[in-house]
């Protein structure tokens, strides 16, 4: 017999680390100012090859999402916590409504003369019956994000490529392609204004 989990059970938070040769105010600047230079978009956003550019809006209430080519605007989280070059706080929820949204705080901890980033990825009871299945999902994921943020590809990132690669073409095919992706996805937002 199998548990299914209610909203008013917890899961387990994720907790992930990786070290880098780089001081804090690099990791945080890395992670933060410079998230759209190393986010892999590709296999990590709704919109994939249509994604013009990823925002992480630097400041307490800021917001994290991604922009299409054609102006759309599909929000992932927002910052609840700021505190450079030590944490930051966000919820997450992309292509997701912001009711189901996890909370994730990233620690850069001085480690020697570099630093060791701390991720605790948690509240995914706000995810209702698909948290175990979530969860599991993004400790993969998560391990995966922070290896690219390191610049590190291992052996077990390639298999991911490939096994990612043959997720994601299903997941297309599920929607009728691209478009069908973009339009079941949650947390659009307005526009940019010119």
């Amino acid at each position: 017999m199998t548990a299914t989990l209610t909203v008013s059970q917890s899961l387990a938070p994720i907790h992930r680390a990786v070290s880098v040769s780089w001081n804090p105010d690099a990791a945080f600047r890395r992670f933060t100012a410079d998230f759209a230079t190393w986010w892999p978009r590709k296999t990590h956003s709704i919109g994939g090859p249509r994604v013009k550019a990823i925002v992480f809006e630097q400041r307490l209430g800021g917001r994290i999402y991604e922009e299409h080519e054609d102006g759309r605007r599909f929000q992932w989280g927002e910052i609840l916590a700021w505190d450079p070059p030590r944490s930051v706080r966000f919820t997450f929820h992309p292509s997701r409504d912001p009711s189901t949204a996890q909370e994730v705080e990233l620690r850069f901890v001085p480690e020697g003369g570099g630093t060791r980033l701390e991720l605790t990825a948690e509240k995914w009871e706000n995810w209702g019956p698909k948290a175990q299945r979530a969860r599991r999902g993004y400790e993969i994921g998560w391990g995966y994000v922070l290896n690219v943020w390191a610049e590190r590809r291992t052996a077990g990132m390639l298999l991911l490529d490939g096994l990612g690669a043959v997720l994601g073409r299903i997941e297309l095919l599920r929607h009728g392609g691209r478009s069908g992706l973009i339009d079941s996805a949650r947390g659009e937002i307005a526009r940019a204004t010119r």
